[in-house]
């Protein structure tokens, strides 16, 4: 069975200018990892119209599903979604349901449904909502695009309530071994256990400590039972 595949599109200027450190990607790769959905690529794009249209086009033209994080708030640069809609030649506008949403969320508040705060309930034509139950401001999904919010919190919870619509494949097993000794002394047999075992990921990640190099090993797969081989195979090699 070969799993859906996926990829991210992080959007904005704080990320690449160093001032926000992401996370979005580290949760949205373990958990689409426990659904059986493979993120394949993750791209981090500028506030730049051009180049988040492009994105766009291309990860969507190439992935079961693309999920983008960033730019849908209610300042100027929060252009996302205005950038979806041209992607997929959609028109936009503040959409009725959306504008609910956020009424009754800022007369709960006691804030006030300003212009700015009106942005967020712009929604390009034939999208669906993506419910918010942080902060009420829905993301939403277009064809295979998932729109969310860049915050942290409203992210999670947003992924929490796209996953259970998407189908799924086959969740991946790991297992890892530490190994003390370099990596030019394990590379060798390492390489020739990957080729008996094309159809798993074995992949290594080295480390220094206390002056002594080694790498720890991981094994991965959608069948435990090669898995489980592999790692037999491995812990032969190379015993503690």
């Amino acid at each position: 069975m070969t799993n859906p595949t996926a990829a991210m599109i992080v959007i904005g200027d704080e990320i690449l200018s160093g001032r926000t450190r992401d996370s979005n990607m580290h949760y949205l790769a373990g958990e689409l990892t426990k659904v059986g959905i493979d993120l394949r690529e993750v791209r981090v794009v500028s506030d730049d119209a051009p180049a988040i249209v492009a994105a766009v086009k291309a990860l969507s033209a190439a992935y079961t599903h693309v999920f983008t994080s960033g730019g849908i708030g209610p300042t100027h640069d929060d252009i996302t979604a205005d950038c979806i809609a041209e992607a997929f030649d959609r028109t936009i506008d503040v959409r009725d349901d959306a504008r609910a949403l956020l009424a009754a969320h800022y007369a709960r508040t006691g804030g006030e449904l300003n212009t700015a705060r009106l942005r967020m309930a712009r929604i390009p034509a034939g999208a669906s909502l993506i419910e918010n139950p942080v902060s009420t401001a829905p993301g939403f999904t277009l064809e295979n695009v998932h729109v969310m919010a860049g915050v942290p919190t409203v992210f999670q919870a947003m992924v929490a309530t796209i996953l259970p619509t998407l189908t799924g494949g086959q969740p991946l097993m790991s297992q890892t071994l530490r190994i003390q000794r370099g990596e030019g002394d394990i590379a060798g047999p390492l390489g020739e256990l990957a080729g008996r075992y094309p159809d798993l990921s074995i992949g290594s990640y080295p480390y220094q400590q206390n002056g002594a190099y080694g790498a720890n090993i991981v094994i991965r797969g959608q069948d435990g039972a090669r898995v489980d081989a592999a790692m037999s195979e491995l812990t032969a090699l190379f015993p503690a």
